[in-house]
């Protein structure tokens, strides 16, 4: 296949799970990747994977001024910008009375700052036919017990989907959102649970999918695939709910 031939693109949160999924099948399609990832081991373990095939930049998603970074290293490598796929993110639950004010303003700065702020400092090398996909999430939408924070953040990454698909379409810039269910990546293994813990709740959540199953990473990339590529040329301010069925229950 090669919907995305000669177009570049940049993916965050890039090195593990969903992102690496979808810069895998990015390259598959014929685009110029460049991910980022946060830590210097998953960095080293992508570009190990990856080689030459795409260009990788240890980044935090969170600080605003390594935006201006990693949009300075796409202009250099690339000169231009058609896909955005902003996949950067962390998930913490807890009971809302636990929170603190430092790990409240973690999960912001990670989800919502940090992606309002890149979108920002790429504005200027957008392609004028660029797509911007935001990963979101069905917990924007369903009201599950101890995701307060991480709802919330998502939520705010939906609403900017939804009012930056109609303040950018002039330059030729279309945004869209995809919004994830349960997904089997590293994710659920980085919440702190033992593995008895971590079973039963996989098991609870599972439970509530009626397909009976997790999603896979492939099938998210395939659908940011779709919304990056010129066959949804018409589709501007558009969520796709990959859910298996849960947030329909």
């Amino acid at each position: 296949m090669s919907r995305l031939q000669n177009k570049t693109a940049l993916i965050t949160g890039g090195t593990s799970g969903i992102g690496l999924e979808t810069a895998r099948q990015f390259i598959a399609e014929g685009a110029r990747v460049a991910i980022t990832g946060s830590s210097a081991n998953s960095v080293a373990a992508a570009r190990a994977e990856l080689g030459d095939k795409a260009l990788v930049i240890q980044a935090d998603a969170g600080n605003v001024a390594g935006q201006q970074v990693v949009a300075e290293a796409i202009r250099q490598a690339f000169g231009h910008l058609d896909i955005l796929f902003v996949n950067a993110g962390v998930a913490e639950f807890g009971p809302v009375e636990q929170w603190s004010e430092a790990a409240f303003d973690k999960s912001i700065a990670i989800n919502v700052k940090g992606p309002f702020f890149l979108i920002q400092a790429l504005l200027p090398i957008f392609s004028k036919q660029a797509a911007i996909v935001l990963n979101t999430s069905i917990n924007a939408h369903i009201g599950m017990p101890n995701s307060s924070v991480y709802s919330l953040t998502k939520g705010a990454l939906l609403t900017l989907a939804k009012t930056l698909s109609g303040e950018l379409i002039g330059r030729g810039i279309r945004v869209n959102a995809v919004s994830p269910g349960p997904i089997a990546t590293p994710l659920y293994s980085k919440l702190g649970a033992s593995e008895a813990d971590s079973k039963a709740m996989a098991d609870h959540i599972q439970s509530q999918i009626p397909v009976g199953r997790f999603g896979d990473a492939a099938e998210v990339a395939k659908t940011v695939i779709f919304l990056a590529s010129d066959e949804a040329a018409y589709i501007v301010g558009s969520e796709l709910v990959i859910d298996g069925g849960m947030s329909n229950l």
